[in-house]
């Protein structure tokens, strides 16, 4: 039986031909599940303006000029054997909005565009996107740039620690969940770790040189990942282990090696007791593939 039964879409319909419902789409014909596509609209300031009676027509037109779209869209993918329903409604409160048919629905997966931010704006706001990834409690699929649909090379971002024991709750959880994508989409699969040696890692150390120290940590973290990989049965050729700040080094073996998702944790433990949140935030705007957050 397929991991997904269920997978809920959410759009914009404002903005037309998003690349999230082909994805969405791949995805329920490749793992026969169920597809709903909720397009939620925030709030239009410009009805303010109008007197009620107009406003309220000026909704109900604004509101069918959309359903109409979707509709369309969802009988194009119905012709292609996919079971998928559609509705189309004002959110008042984006955030909760989402939430809410999640937990009404408890769907398998929350599928959703990527939503570029400024950096000013990250400054001072939330992104929905960051929102989600904190408080959503399913997987999110946060589809991006990618060049395929359906996935053709996904990699299992894993963290491991030079004192904990590689098999953890949540490396489990990230590699059960891009080996079960790689098998309905028949991708590959790579492991691969991050490996950042900072100062602050080495601060409490003394007695060796820096570069002993550093040479190490090193290996001991390359031993437990090839201990993680080798326990899921990862291919030698497939077993990443590069060194450098996660953000920049999963970006670079993004756009160098044509990566299609990137599966990571939403909180990091161990190590240096960081959270793996942030860099799931981060990587959204650097990478250019889908990014599935568990």
């Amino acid at each position: 039986m397929s991991q997904y039964q269920k997978l809920l879409l959410i759009i914009n319909p404002a903005l037309r031909h998003s690349p999230a419902i082909n994805h969405a789409a791949a995805l329920a014909k490749a793992s026969g599940a169920s597809l709903h596509i909720a397009g939620l609209i925030g709030p239009l300031d410009l009805l303010s303006f109008l007197e009620q009676g107009d406003r309220e027509t000026a909704r109900e037109a604004y509101l069918q000029d959309h359903r109409d779209w979707v509709k369309a869209q969802t009988d194009n993918l119905r012709t292609r054997g996919l079971e998928v329903t559609i509705e189309v409604a004002w959110a008042d409160d984006l955030r909760e909005d989402i939430l809410a048919h999640v937990a009404e629905m408890q769907p398998d997966l929350l599928i959703k565009e990527v939503q570029h931010e400024s950096l000013l704006k990250r400054a001072f706001f939330t992104p929905l996107d960051w929102y989600l990834l904190r408080h959503c409690p399913i997987p999110v699929y946060l589809v991006g740039a990618s060049s395929f649909v359906l996935p053709r090379k996904i990699v299992a971002a894993v963290e491991v620690s030079d004192k904990e024991s590689p098999d953890n709750e949540l490396n489990e959880r990230i590699i059960q969940q891009a080996t079960s994508l790689a098998m309905q989409c028949g991708a590959d699969l790579h492991l691969l770790y991050a490996c950042d040696i900072s100062a602050g890692y080495l601060a409490d150390m003394d007695g060796l040189a820096l570069a002993d120290l550093t040479r190490e940590l090193r290996k001991d973290l390359e031993i437990n990942f090839l201990k993680l990989a080798g326990q899921y049965g990862v291919a030698a050729d497939h077993r990443h282990f590069v060194m450098g700040h996660p953000v920049s080094a999963l970006s670079e073996f993004a756009n160098e090696q044509n990566v299609d998702v990137i599966v990571m944790g939403k909180v990091q433990s161990g190590g240096v007791d960081k959270l793996l949140g942030s860099t799931t935030e981060h990587i959204l705007y650097q990478v250019p593939c889908c990014v599935m957050a568990v």
